[in-house]
């Protein structure tokens, strides 16, 4: 098959589906112009999902916006390092459950059957090639090149959303419904431990997840601080770039091995997760916590191989300071000079750190407003994440929080807590989009609620039109 038939396929499929059906939602007046039903920020792989699901509900008056440019939305072209993904190729997530629409189906489509059987894992570009061919043929209506500021809530129940950027149709938007489809970084902000950002200056060291120039290392010594996965696959990259030496220094005595993500997948603790109460779910994810993503055995093995690659474990970062020459990281082991920093030490998720968010953040109730955990496993990382409802949604600390937050979806990494495994993993996406796509589509219909029932007490369209007795001219012809 090539890619052209899998395009009329996909077609085909929606149209057995009755894909593009008449809105059922109620149109939103507004005097300063056209109220959108639901606006996603954010155009990577989560985001495109949520508006597919909205458009099989019938809800078609969305617009998804996106900061980057068209084609390097989500990190996949930006600042992800690895390879390959990290999870089984057989995992299927955007596609909801439509056949023509998996990544299998396109990348068979293109290479063969044979192709797929030998693949190990789908390589992280030709996942991003898929995302981009996904957009494409479901016709997404993806605005790029717009950051939004500023959420302002209005008393009609509407959002208001300040915007800026090179594709930015006004100065803002107006939405009933704002999903913050925004991945890893989303719901926080990358973690940089305060020993770095107070004794290094800026140029001497980079989150493994910020944008830095792989090419300007060439014949330098890296230390990389972390024992992740991301770790190893930034280690990986800037050898693979001409770095002569990359250090890689982890806390422990030796690299994580479990990954509990597998587990999760087969166990039903991805699909099922929102039917634990609050002390199982505190406790899943402090569990969790304690296994870093370990990183796949063909990073590690490609990184290792290189003959710059060093492995310190044991080894966590007591000091650091600025030198002529570098940045001088202490450990137990000794001091190390380096040309540069990579610091591999994940994020924060907490809705206070978001600046889009200001106005609405002192009412976002959180997990340590909820649950008090038992000492043992308390963790205030854990406590700072926003307390969502099954369908994503953000609650209030109190009833005026509940008013202001209505309408507004947290699709984003700061979700784990509540929601579990689902808004940024691929692992998860399969059964995490139906149930935010359900949370929106529900409260737009509630919303609507009186209008809704009102028409229906009121409809009188008459469809049945026998009569009894019948008239002769009625009868049909006598049967020979």
């Amino acid at each position: 098959m090539s890619l052209e038939a899998l395009n009329q396929r996909v077609e085909r499929d929606l149209s057995y589906l009755n894909f593009g059906g008449p809105d059922w939602v109620r149109p939103f007046r507004h005097p300063e112009g056209h109220v959108y039903d639901a606006v996603i920020v954010g155009g990577g792989q989560g985001g495109l999902g949520i508006a597919f699901g909205l458009l099989k509900e019938r809800i078609s008056n969305i617009l998804v916006i996106d900061e980057n440019p068209e084609g390097s939305e989500g990190p996949w072209d930006t600042y992800a390092r690895m390879y390959t993904l990290r999870t089984p190729k057989q995992l299927t997530s955007i596609d909801l459950g439509i056949p023509s629409l998996t990544f299998r189906s396109w990348w068979t489509a293109q290479y063969g059957e044979k192709a797929w059987d030998e693949m190990d894992k789908i390589p992280r570009k030709e996942w991003m090639n898929y995302l981009r061919w996904y957009r494409k043929v479901l016709q997404l209506p993806v605005r790029n090149e717009v950051t939004l500021k500023l959420i302002e809530p209005e008393e009609s129940g509407i959002h208001r959303l300040r915007i800026e950027g090179k594709g930015a149709p006004a100065s803002f938007l107006l939405a009933r419904k704002v999903i913050l489809a925004t991945g890893i970084q989303g719901g926080g902000e990358w973690h940089v431990p305060n020993m770095i950002t107070e004794k290094l200056p800026s140029i001497l060291y980079a989150h493994a997840s910020s944008l830095y120039d792989a090419a300007a290392l060439k014949g330098k010594k890296v230390g990389i601080l972390g024992g992740g996965a991301s770790a190893f696959d930034n280690a990986n990259h800037i050898l693979a770039n001409g770095a002569a030496e990359a250090h890689v220094f982890v806390r422990s005595e030796g690299l994580k091995r479990i990954n509990p993500i597998r587990q999760m997948e087969v166990s039903g603790m991805i699909e099922r997760y929102h039917a634990l109460a609050d002390p199982d779910k505190y406790a899943v994810m402090s569990h969790f916590f304690k296994y870093n993503q370990p990183p796949t055995n063909d990073v590690f093995n490609r990184a290792s191989s290189w003959p710059g690659f060093r492995l310190h474990t044991g080894s966590p970062w007591l000091d650091v300071e600025a030198a002529a020459d570098g940045a001088v990281v202490t450990t137990p082991h000794g001091k190390f000079v380096f040309d540069f920093l990579i610091i591999s030490t994940g994020l924060i998720s907490d809705p206070a750190l978001r600046p889009e968010l200001r106005l609405v953040e002192p009412y976002i109730a959180r997990w340590r407003d909820y649950y008090k955990a038992p000492e043992k496993i308390a963790n205030p990382f854990i406590d700072a994440h926003p307390y969502l409802s099954p369908e994503f949604a953000f609650l209030g600390r109190d009833e005026k929080g509940e008013q202001l937050l209505h309408g507004l979806f947290s699709f984003n990494y700061a979700a784990l807590i509540s929601c579990g495994l689902s808004a940024s993993a691929l692992s998860g996406m399969r059964f995490a989009i139906p149930k935010i796509v359900k949370g929106v589509a529900d409260q737009l219909f509630l919303d609507d609620r009186s209008e809704i029932l009102q028409d229906f007490y009121d409809y009188h369209e008459v469809e049945f039109t026998g009569q009894w007795p019948r008239k002769e001219s009625l009868l049909p012809a006598a049967q020979n």
